[in-house]
């Protein structure tokens, strides 16, 4: 619509300066008839005294047009400039708020998607087979809980995989053990998510990883969740070791960079990203996540947008949803003006 109301206003001052140079152009035709007349009358003596003065008036009308006709074209050249560079803001405007509102869309989503990845670890973590395995830390037990966890897998499909780790950090049992054949025996002592979980003070609290590749989990992408699992499924038992689950992260933050609502010339010169707080990307609408690349774009405020050459840069960052605060992300899209 703004687009539209742009492309008049320019077609208007076009066709308004052509007839104002068709009016200059044909009081300068009369101007010279007014001259030639004049002779004229001049030639015949008295008999031309009248023509003369009608001439000498014609003259001044036309000198008078061509004012008022140069006067029009310079004015009307001044607002049809300030109408384009208004229209033109305009459309800025309603371009950058839309990208926006995109952009906190985007790390909304995956805000909302992550708090329900912050519920499962936390409600699984009482799960009887899971504090028992820890508790009996039998080999029995173990493989008890790694069918269990297998079960939960085959209902929730966003996990690469679930495993429990005892106090030392040791894997005792996954989900998936002939998927990640290193992730069973693995020892996670030195993960950040483990030292975190193992510090919980309740079974309210968790842990999370930001996005990484994990070697034991065949170096796919993941984010890992954890909290404590503790005696007797408590929320203040004792910490027998830590449960950590690991969203399948690719495929799922793909979806969502993927599927902003973008027209189809948007999206071919828009470009939609999930940045960490380091504004390191962890997702890109052209299929480079996750990778060593940062997004260079300066956040004033938690969402907003601005030009930097010919491109506009909108983002948003994390709101947290419910519980789950967020990892300081952003939302951030940039497209070609």
């Amino acid at each position: 619509m703004q687009d539209d109301i742009l492309k008049l206003a320019y077609e208007v001052s076009q066709m308004t300066r052509e007839k104002i140079h068709l009016i200059a152009s044909v009081m300068n035709e009369a101007k010279f008839l007014a001259i030639n007349t004049r002779i004229e009358a001049a030639r015949v003596g008295q008999a031309g005294a009248a023509f003369g003065l009608l001439a000498d008036e014609m003259g001044r009308i036309s000198t008078r047009i061509v004012g008022i006709a140069s006067e029009l074209r310079a004015a009307t050249d001044n607002s049809t400039e300030r109408l384009l560079k208004a229209g033109n803001d305009l459309l800025l405007r309603g371009r950058g708020e839309r990208l926006t509102d995109l952009a906190l869309n985007v790390v909304d989503l995956i805000d909302r998607n992550l708090y329900e990845r912050s519920c499962d670890v936390r409600w699984w973590a009482t799960d009887s087979a899971v504090v028992q395995a820890l508790e009996n830390r039998t080999p029995q037990a173990y493989q008890y809980a790694a069918g269990r966890l297998a079960t939960i897998l085959k209902s929730y499909t966003v996990y690469l995989d679930l495993f429990i780790v005892d106090l030392s950090g040791k894997v005792v049992a996954c989900g998936r053990p002939q998927t990640h054949r290193a992730l069973e025996g693995s020892d996670m002592s030195g993960e950040a998510w483990f030292t975190k979980a193992m510090r919980t003070q309740s079974g309210e609290e968790y842990a999370v990883a930001d996005v990484s590749r994990v070697p034991a989990l065949n170096n796919e992408q993941a984010a890992i969740y954890s909290t404590a699992i503790r005696a007797g499924g408590e929320a203040r038992g004792q910490v027998l070791g830590v449960l950590g689950i690991a969203f399948d992260w690719a495929p799922q933050a793909e979806a969502i960079v993927k599927g902003v609502r973008l027209s189809n010339a948007e999206r071919e010169q828009t470009r939609v990203m999930l940045v960490d707080a380091q504004k390191r990307i962890i997702a890109s609408s052209d299929g480079n996540g996750a990778s060593d690349e940062y997004c260079k774009f300066t956040p004033q405020t938690e969402r907003g947008y601005y030009v930097n050459g010919e491109t506009l840069i909108a983002y948003a960052h994390t709101p947290g949803y419910e519980t789950y605060k967020g990892l300081g992300w952003y939302g951030v899209l940039e497209t070609t003006l």
